[in-house]
């Protein structure tokens, strides 16, 4: 048959023969119909691209497959699975030198007209939509050009931190397991997959350190963390809950830190427009504030590049106080010596 179905897919697939070979592609849906107009398409243009020597189409569900094929290792692989899951009602019926300024334009309005949906959001389905165009153009030599697709200007990344008070007042709300969470996030700085996903196997109580594997981290690089004072008395409050994980609620392992009990704490304690990753920004707002350096703070929080943590900068005024200082003595007796000669 020339469609069919995998035991390991649940859409179909189209099996083809021509210029003796045989070419198998999934057609990327799971209904019978719209399967069958995939084939006489791609049946169609094959005839063409040997009877009249056009240049061969390629869908826009082959490109799609093909991106998530070649970028598995990508930390943000599953959220790339659910922006082309969202994407699929527009793209998944045209071909790629069908999608046009006009199309990108549907995308960006069907994106901000859901509700709570913000232009920086919409910006990273644009982006990979360019990205996934761009490599079918310049490596994939599947499209002569691409449409360009520009995205929407935003602001810097939000910058939202809290007071020591503000903290002490979260944390008389908080539940002793989210309790827990949240003064390890704010002594360690890590995100909140890497603090709720955080096993023993992970973490030198001995040494006083533990670690990120590679493949938990944003940048898909070992992050070394060191333990202070605090952050191991957390972890010691948590010996012998569970085997494999730290953070756990009644014996098992915590699935999410943004929970209901989370943000009705937040607003019992007064604190707005705060998330969970805002202890983050608390943690390395607090470091600069304490004169950590740049490149120390780097090292601390994982970020790739030294870019991510200047935004925290006008936070450390004393250093750069002392800095501006040291210009003082240059010009002593500047004044004096030039009224002298008047």
């Amino acid at each position: 048959m020339s469609l069919y179905r995998r035991k390991d897919s649940s859409v179909w697939w189209v099996k083809l023969h021509h210029s003796g070979k045989i070419i198998q592609r999934s057609t990327g849906t799971a209904e019978k119909v719209k399967a069958q107009e995939y084939h006489d398409r791609l049946k169609a243009s094959l005839w063409e691209q040997e009877r009249l020597g056009t240049r061969p189409r390629y869908s826009w569900q082959q490109a799609a497959g093909r991106w998530l094929e070649e970028t598995t290792h990508k930390a943000t692989h599953g959220q790339d699975v659910a922006k082309l899951k969202w994407l699929h009602p527009i793209l998944g019926d045209l071909m790629l030198d069908e999608i046009t300024l006009d199309v990108i334009a549907r995308i960006k309005e069907a994106r901000l007209n859901e509700v709570g949906k913000s232009t920086s959001t919409t910006n990273r389905f644009l982006a990979l939509v360019r990205a996934i165009l761009k490599r079918a153009v310049d490596e994939w030599d599947w499209l002569e050009k691409a449409p360009k697709v520009k995205l929407f200007k935003v602001s810097e990344g939000r910058i939202r931190f809290i007071t020591p008070e503000q903290v002490q007042a979260l944390l008389r709300e908080l539940p002793a397991h989210q309790q827990d969470m949240v003064l390890f996030a704010l002594q360690t700085g890590l995100r909140q997959s890497n603090v709720v996903k955080l096993e023993w196997l992970q973490v030198n109580l001995e040494q006083g350190h533990m670690w990120v594997n590679a493949a938990q981290s944003k940048n898909r690089k070992p992050i070394a963390v060191p333990l202070n004072r605090e952050a191991l008395a957390v972890l010691h409050r948590q010996l012998g809950k569970h085997p494999v994980r730290v953070f756990t609620f009644a014996g098992k392992p915590i699935a999410n830190a943004n929970t209901l009990a989370w943000r009705k704490a937040l607003k019992r304690a007064g604190i707005e427009d705060f998330r969970w990753h805002d202890l983050r920004h608390t943690w390395a707002s607090w470091h600069r504030m304490q004169g950590t350096p740049t490149h120390e703070l780097q090292q601390l929080g994982g970020w790739k590049t030294g870019a991510m943590v200047e935004r925290y900068a006008h936070l450390a005024s004393d250093h750069l106080a002392k800095a501006a200082a040291r210009l003082d003595s240059v010009l002593d007796g500047y004044d004096l010596a030039t009224s002298a000669n008047k």
